[in-house]
């Protein structure tokens, strides 16, 4: 009955409104820019190492006692048909059994909880599972969590702590960014630093007033008139401009690996997976391995139908940027990092044939090997 009262009055507005919505939020920038990104990301890592900061935070893990998971961008919503976790509840829970039952510490890297699209009583109503799994990381002392733009209610709302206690019998901080100083086996120490990836974005990165008036105003405006604006998640330039940016700064750090969201697209070793199959394919051609060169060339136009944009420098980046990926995809698969000893994992949690979660390793590299690349 409410959805019917609303419909008339919504089509209305949208028709008013739909087009200086949209330039408004163009007008905001929605595609990042330079500076912004690299003044934020610069002055959250220093907040990082000032322990009077209290918007992000410092770790220090042996990975050989300690792996580690990281999982972003779930997007956890109210079960309804824009509800992008619906279909990957499956793989994500058992993924939570997986790595708690194996002692994995859980860092949750934002936009966890979609609340943009959602208020907060949906999102608890309808996550009861998922929360649940959280808490036994958080039982554990072993869960760090993150916000991002759709979800930095986190940051803002003076009732977080009652929300927070009511998903994990407790309340948590939840910060901007999370430095973790990753002990080797060999001794030496490698740098993670994680972040959502929202950094330098005027809409939800700015001051307070910017990111009050996104979280409490913009961000329900856009959901009650279903006008979807620009995200770096859903927009391919977009995406292209945000992973230049982030490997910009990460690259002209020392000793650091920057392991960010947002996108929804997984990087790995500062590449995407078109750009690992023309790394792979230039290979191929060097061992005059034809059948490789065949298979490669069969894939590379589908995995263009994903994402059209190949970086130029792909055969020169170093490998100093990670991106998760996400808990929502439309066939329902998790990607996320393992980092266990010493070694770093992109992993797929997916249906098999028989739509039982499994695990994939879809790429691995070295930490040792990475801590002299980037040294």
């Amino acid at each position: 009955m409410i959805k019917a009262v609303l419909a008339a009055p919504r089509r209305f507005l949208q028709w008013v409104l739909t087009k200086p919505i949209t330039a408004l939020a163009n007008k905001m920038s929605s595609a990042p820019k330079k500076p912004a990104v690299f003044a934020s990301l610069s002055k959250l890592y220093d907040a990082a190492t000032d322990p009077t900061n209290s918007n992000a935070e410092l770790i220090e893990i042996n990975t050989g006692q300690q792996p580690l998971i990281i999982f972003s961008d779930l997007h956890k919503g109210g079960r309804n048909g824009a509800d992008d976790f619906r279909l990957s509840e499956k793989n994500y829970l058992a993924a939570l059994q997986h790595y708690n039952s194996k002692g994995f510490y859980y860092i949750n890297l934002g936009d966890s909880e979609e609340l943009w699209e959602n208020n907060i009583f949906s999102v608890l109503k309808h996550n009861k599972a998922t929360f649940a799994a959280e808490k036994r990381f958080v039982d554990r002392q072993a869960f760090c969590k993150v916000y991002g733009n759709h979800d930095i209610f986190w940051k803002h709302d003076p009732l977080k702590n009652e929300y927070l206690k009511t998903m994990y019998g407790q309340p948590i901080p939840v910060y901007g960014g999370v430095l973790i100083q990753v002990q080797l086996r060999s001794g030496t120490t490698i740098q993670l630093f994680c972040t959502h990836g929202h950094q330098g974005d005027a809409n939800s990165d700015g001051n307070w007033l910017s990111a009050f008036f996104v979280t409490y105003f913009w961000g329900p405006l856009q959901a009650f008139l279903r006008i979807n604006t620009n995200t770096p998640a859903t927009v391919v330039a977009y995406k292209t401009l945000h992973n230049s940016m982030m490997y910009d700064w990460s690259a002209a750090q020392q000793n650091m690996i920057l392991v960010t969201g947002h996108t929804h697209q997984p990087v790995f070793k500062s590449l995407t997976h078109l750009e690992r199959l023309y790394q792979k394919l230039d290979l191929a051609k060097q061992q005059n391995d034809h059948a490789t060169m065949a298979a490669i060339a069969g894939e590379i136009p589908r995995r263009r139908r994903e994402y059209d944009h190949v970086n130029d420098r792909f055969n020169q980046m170093r490998p100093t940027y990670f991106n998760t990926g996400c808990g929502c995809f439309s066939d329902g698969t998790v990607s996320g990092l393992e980092i266990d000893g010493d070694m770093v994992r992109l992993v797929l949690w997916k249906y098999n044939g028989s739509g039982i979660p499994t695990r994939q390793v879809a790429e691995e590299a070295s930490l040792e090997e990475l801590s002299s690349a980037i040294g």
